[in-house]
């Protein structure tokens, strides 16, 4: 018999039985099998998915995708309750305290009068909490679980906050400038190919840093300008009857600058 109550309407408490009931040896096969590791990926798809919904503000697809990113809390935190090592109360109870923590301004006697003072108390708290006593150790604490161009923009913040940093957006993109030359000079001997590529990447998120633009939001953005430029390349192909592997490389380029002058 199934230890669980099916209903028209359940709670978190419901999800966390359920999940320990798929768990469990009587449960499901497959859920029984899963480990932090198996499962790893899963949990990076729905915070994405979960962002994708922000992104285009739909609210049911946001519910959504909320409740896969609590099953995948839950689920990782039902692996530990079975290894006896802590429960989802142990993580509610270490996450509140954390936050009563990084708040003096609320809980304590320390002031905020701005977004920005906070963010500063908290940085300081962060330091204090994790025992960083070096801006390095700060950088290296940087998940490297992040998206590239987040943790180099990241790690690039917190040398801004002590002053080590280009003057301006212009300054960073002569840097930028420079990294391109010393990967050409790379490519012409056939060494320090890797690095001086990623000094590349380094150098424009500096750039975008400066601007106050979100790498990612960036790439994207060009990424879908790229598919709507050259799914207009393909269309004209195909109205002249060509294949585009029928066509020069200038030929086509030719129809992608014409998506271009059209603003695509």
């Amino acid at each position: 018999m199934v230890d669980f109550q099916c209903g028209t309407s359940y709670t978190v408490k419901d999800l966390q039985k359920l999940i320990a009931l798929l768990r469990s040896p009587t449960g499901c096969p497959w859920d029984r099998e899963q480990t932090h590791e198996s499962i790893r990926r899963n949990l990076l798809e729905e915070a994405y998915e979960t962002c994708e919904a922000i992104d285009t503000q739909n609210p049911e697809l946001l519910r959504e995708e909320l409740g896969d990113m609590l099953t995948q809390v839950l689920f990782h935190a039902q692996i530990e309750e079975e290894a006896g090592r802590f429960t989802i109360d142990d993580v509610a109870d270490a996450t509140c305290k954390k936050l009563i923590f990084r708040h003096p301004h609320i809980f304590g006697d320390r002031a905020a009068e701005n977004a920005e003072q906070v963010m500063e108390s908290w940085d300081e708290l962060k330091r204090q909490e994790k025992q960083h006593t070096t801006v390095a150790q700060s950088m290296e604490a940087v998940a490297k679980s992040l998206p590239a161009n987040w943790r180099a923009e990241k790690v690039q913040g917190k040398a801004q906050k002590v002053g080590f940093d280009f003057p301006g957006a212009k300054d960073a993109l002569d840097k930028l400038q420079e990294e391109c030359d010393e990967l050409n000079t790379a490519m012409s001997t056939g060494t320090g190919i890797v690095e001086e590529a990623g000094d590349i990447l380094f150098a424009a998120i500096n750039v975008l840093r400066l601007l106050g633009v979100d790498p990612e939001d960036a790439l994207h953005a060009s990424t879908d300008k790229f598919i709507r430029r050259f799914a207009y390349l393909e269309q004209a192909a195909g109205d002249k009857g060509q294949a585009l592997e029928d066509l020069t490389l200038d030929e086509m380029e030719h129809l992608y600058q014409e998506g271009k002058h059209k603003r695509l």
